[in-house]
């Protein structure tokens, strides 16, 4: 038997050209025009599988962008392993803050800078190459299934039909979702718990059509006037929502759980330097961890109104509007907080303006069964490969397919991701660390020696 450690780095270049392979394509999935490029990026991913000696592989449609399929099941009465993953990527816009192109992937300092780097491609590859190692080898000791679709990062918005759609395709006993990240550099980890999302869009008019501020300034309403009123109504001056029910199905932290997040060494300067912003904020009382793993939150996203180009304009503009989200967690309903944050707006809009508000859906919130077999092996495993306990931690962010695994297949997820907070997913020079790629790979392998048992 071959040791792995040994086995993964000798075919480490053919890894990484596998890998690049991918990031050279910008399957941009919100973008109608790059279209033909998702596509082509599923082709791909097709093909790594199939060179990796999986079954049944192919692209499945579905509303939008297809899923790629593929399954090794040559071991009966073991258990059965749904990696899931997505070879979608976001905009890499403003392409002039990047110091090497995009999608011409480029090793430096240690890591590999390209779009899709770290999310998700460089995961997603990972599983599908140790696949093929042991595959090759003969050493796969479990049974197999890959879910990879390609429109995560515009919310999955077929994934859930799909999935209720493919019930006996992808079975299997529990899922494993590598599109997180550790806490910290060296020290692996297990995420055991997301936030959830709702979303609306909100728009106001005051008028059929913008105006001269000469001419009518001072005599009619402004919208973006309007607008900013409307928004400031959402916090109070210490950062809490004030939207009437919001917090109602919150839970408190237990005393064990505070205590487990407050052991985990997190400098706030570090953060801060990972944010790039100027100072803390947030709910008083709350640690940072607490504020982005285990409460909800309301951010204004996006606003718009009149004229912002180059130049000036005397406009009253007519119209105006915001993209708000907000992150929920457990036991909060997205449909419950969209309707009660609706209502806010109805009862706080000006009397000058006509709203109109657009539900933008949403995903419930995840906690991970940390008593699960799977989890206890992957501890081990990650312990074997980095020579570090991991530390269990949260994410404040959401990846729907969780809560869709668990509603229509029943099956609990283990997110073990191998990214880190500071790699700059979804901002341009995304990277990630050759270190990380080679021992989670290592993780993986030793993983599913584990999980076979």
């Amino acid at each position: 038997m071959p040791d792995p450690k040994s086995y993964l780095a000798e075919h480490r270049p053919n890894q990484l050209e596998e890998l690049f392979s991918l990031l050279r394509i910008p399957s941009v999935s919100a973008s109608p025009a790059h279209a033909p490029e998702v596509h082509r990026c599923a082709e791909a991913v097709a093909g790594l599988m199939r060179r990796a000696g999986l079954e049944k592989v192919g692209l499945h449609p579905t509303g939008g962008h297809p899923v790629v399929y593929g399954e090794r099941l040559g071991s009966p009465g073991r258990p059965t392993v749904l990696i899931y993953g997505h070879y979608d990527v976001q905009p890499a816009e403003p392409l002039n803050l990047w110091h090497s192109p995009p999608f011409e992937p480029e090793v430096r300092d240690g890591r590999i800078y390209a779009r899709g780097a770290t999310d998700d491609k460089g995961q997603v590859a990972m599983h599908i190459l140790v696949a093929q190692a042991m595959i090759g080898q003969g050493l796969l000791p479990l049974n197999l299934k890959f879910l990879i679709e390609g429109e995560e990062e515009i919310g999955s918005v077929h994934l859930a039909s799909f999935i209720a759609q493919h019930k006996a395709l992808l079975a299997a006993d529990y899922a494993v979702v590598s599109d997180t990240t550790m806490l910290r550099p060296g020290v692996p980890a297990l995420c055991v718990g997301l936030r959830g999302l709702a979303g609306l869009e909100v728009r106001l008019r005051t008028g059929r059509h913008d105006l001269h501020s000469g001419t009518f300034g001072g005599a009619v309403p402004n919208a973006a006037h309007a607008l900013v009123e409307l928004l400031a109504t959402l916090h109070d001056a210490e950062g809490r929502v004030t939207v009437q029910g919001f917090y109602d199905d919150v839970d408190e932290l237990s005393p064990a759980e505070r205590r487990a997040i407050t052991s985990l060494p997190l400098s706030e300067r570090e953060f801060l330097d990972q944010a790039g912003a100027f100072c803390l904020y947030g709910e008083p009382g709350r640690t940072t961890l607490e504020r982005v793993w285990t409460r909800p939150t309301l951010e204004l996203n996006g606003i718009f109104a009149g004229f912002s180009g180059e130049g000036r304009k005397t406009v009253i503009p007519a119209e105006a509007g915001a993209k708000i989200t907000c992150r929920l967690v457990p036991h909060q309903d997205p449909a419950k907080v969209v309707a009660a944050l609706t209502q806010h707006l109805r009862q706080h809009c000006p009397d000058a303006a006509q709203l109109e508000v657009l539900d933008g859906g949403g995903d419930a919130a995840f906690l991970a069964p940390t008593d699960h077999p799977a989890v206890r092996a992957a501890v081990q495993a990650l312990r074997e490969a980095y020579g570090q306990e991991p530390d269990f931690i949260r994410m404040g962010g959401s990846i729907p397919v969780v809560t869709a695994l668990q509603e229509h297949l029943g099956l609990p997820s283990l997110l073990m991701g191998f990214g880190l907070p500071d790699e700059n997913a979804h901002a341009p020079d995304e990277h990630f660390a050759l270190e990380n790629f080679g021992k989670g790979m290592l993780a993986l392998w030793r993983f599913w020696q584990l999980a076979a048992a």
